[in-house]
């Protein structure tokens, strides 16, 4: 399971270190794909990336939405490898997307690293943070907790 928070720097070459912690379960190669809320990155294992993709790719083509959807994120997906060091190279197309800066937070979420500006990480932690109770009360009324 992937967890944690960390403070990472991407290099002039648009290199970003995995954490040591998530190395071994994300592998040699991994998808980097958009994020959703508030533009980073999502980082996935080929397995996971598989699975996903095996569900978004079905028979939902028949929906517009999901078509547009499928355009986003799989399109804009690349597949890179983790050196020996544990080094992954962000294309520019989707390094843009984590804008100005070079500091990042790499935040483990279970099945995913995402990739955050930090700056724009830690502005979306502390209204979460806000929420915490409420957004804890809803999932339980779900079922979830």
């Amino acid at each position: 399971m992937l967890i944690g928070e960390y403070t990472h720097t991407i290099d002039d070459k648009n290199r970003l270190s995995l954490p040591a912690k998530f190395r071994g379960e994300m592998g040699k190669k991994v998808v980097v794909a958009p994020g959703l809320d508030g533009g980073g990155l999502f980082v996935f294992s080929l397995k996971q990336w598989v699975a996903i993709s095996g569900k978004l790719s079905g028979p939902s083509f028949l929906q517009a939405d999901s078509r547009n959807f499928n355009r986003y994120f799989l399109g804009n997906a690349a597949e890179t490898e983790v050196d020996a060091i544990g080094r992954m190279l962000l294309p520019d197309f989707l390094r843009a997307r984590l804008g100005e800066g070079n500091r990042v937070a790499v935040v483990g979420v279970e099945s995913r690293v995402e990739i955050w500006n930090e700056a724009a990480w830690r502005s979306f932690k502390e209204g979460v943070e806000k929420q915490a109770g409420t957004l804890a009360e809803k999932l339980g009324q779900i079922g979830v907790l």
